[in-house]
C-alpha cells in the first residue's frame, strides 16, 4: 500500500473543503455551500486505484491557523509531503495577505519536504466575466511564478510549481486534479504504453482511463487530434453525474454507449479501479467486437493495477 501526503491549503472561504468534496466525497456543486469552514486541520485517507492512499491535510485558512502552521505545527503540516495544493481565491481582496502566506508556506515546505510538487489554483473562476478569465488567470498565474521564483532564490532550492485555473461549476476543477493525481501515480507511464498499444490495435482516435471512484482522467493514448481540449475533463463531469444519479435511483452505471455519423464512443466499467473510454472514427464498428476486445485487454491492465 503506497501513501501520499497531500496539503490542501489557501485562506479561509477559497473553496479548498467544496473542491475535496466534489472530487472525492460525491458532493455536487450546489451542495457545497452547507460546508462550513475547516477549523484547524481536517484529515481524509482517500483509496485512490486501490492500492494507493491518498493522505489529504485539509488546512483551515483563517489567519490564527496559518500563524500556528508557522510555528508550533510546522514540522507536522511540512514534513514528508510530496503535493501542496494551494488555492487562490480568484476575488480575494486581501491580495498581499494571500502571497505572504502562499510564501511562508513554500518556503517551510521547501524547508521540509524539498521534493514535494506544487500546484496552484487560481479557484473561483466562474465569476469572472467569460471574456476576461484568459487574461485574469495569466496576470494570476505571472504573479504565481515570479513569487515562487523569489523564494526559490532566496531558499537556494528549486521546486516544480504549475498553476491551473478552476472552478466547482465546470470542467476545469477535473483537468486540475486529474493533472495533480496524475503526477502520483507511479506507473502511469506503463499504462499510458499500453493504452497506445490497444488503441493501434483497435484503431481508436482515443483511448484513456478514469481512476472508478472519482472519475478523474488518470492516463490516455491519442491518434487524432480533437478541437475540444476540455472533452475529457467535460466527460469526467457528465458521466460522475450521471454515475451518482443512478446511485441515488438504486441502479449501477457499468457501460454506455453512443453513437452517430461522425463516431462511436464507449465506456465501460474495465478493471477493479477504472473505466474505460474509447471513441473510434468508425460509427458503424461492431459492439460486439469492442467488448471482446476490451475483455482480452483487461486482464494485462488488472496487473497493472495490482502494482
Amino acid at each position: 500500500m503506497s501513501k501520499r501526503k497531500v496539503l490542501l491549503m489557501g485562506k479561509s472561504g477559497a473553496g479548498k473543503t467544496s473542491m475535496r468534496s466534489i472530487i472525492f466525497a460525491n458532493y455536487i456543486a450546489r451542495d457545497t455551500s452547507r460546508l462550513g469552514p475547516t477549523m484547524e486541520v481536517e484529515h481524509a485517507h482517500v483509496r485512490f486505484l486501490g492500492n494507493m492512499v491518498l493522505h489529504l491535510w485539509d488546512c483551515g485558512g483563517q489567519e490564527t491557523f496559518m500563524e500556528n502552521y508557522m510555528t508550533a505545527q510546522k514540522d507536522q503540516i511540512f514534513k514528508n509531503v510530496q503535493v501542496l495544493i494551494y488555492v487562490f481565491d480568484v476575488e480575494s481582496r486581501e491580495v498581499d495577505k494571500d502571497y505572504r502566506n502562499y510564501q511562508n508556506c513554500l518556503e517551510a515546505l521547501m524547508q521540509n519536504s524539498p521534493n514535494a510538487k506544487v500546484f496552484c489554483l487560481v479557484h473561483k473562476m466562474d465569476l469572472i466575466q467569460e471574456e476576461m478569465r484568459e487574461k485574469v488567470f495569466h496576470d494570476k498565474e505571472n504573479d504565481i511564478m515570479r513569487t515562487s521564483d523569489a523564494i526559490s532564490s532566496r531558499q537556494r532550492a528549486s521546486t516544480q510549481v504549475q498553476c491551473f485555473r478552476s472552478s466547482i461549476w465546470d470542467e476545469t476543477l477535473y483537468k486540475a486534479w486529474s493533472a495533480i493525481v496524475y503526477q502520483l501515480i507511479p506507473n502511469v507511464s506503463t499504462m499510458e504504453n499500453k493504452l497506445k498499444q490497444l488503441a493501434e490495435i483497435m484503431d481508436a482516435d482515443e483511448v484513456l482511463l478514469f481512476e472508478k471512484a472519482t472519475f478523474l482522467v488518470i492516463a490516455q493514448a491519442q491518434r487524432a487530434t480533437h478541437d475540444d481540449v476540455h472533452r475529457f475533463e467535460k466527460v469526467s463531469n457528465i458521466i460522475k453525474q450521471f454515475k451518482l444519479s443512478c446511485s441515488r435511483m438504486g441502479s449501477q452505471f457499468e457501460t454506455i454507449q453512443i453513437r452517430n455519423s461522425s463516431f462511436a464512443a464507449f465506456i465501460d466499467s474495465f478493471t477493479h479501479n477504472t473505466y474505460i473510454m474509447l471513441v473510434l472514427s468508425d460509427a458503424n464498428v461492431s459492439s460486439a467486437a469492442v467488448m471482446m476486445n476490451l475483455r482480452n485487454a483487461r486482464k494485462h491492465f488488472e496487473k497493472l493495477d495490482s502494482k
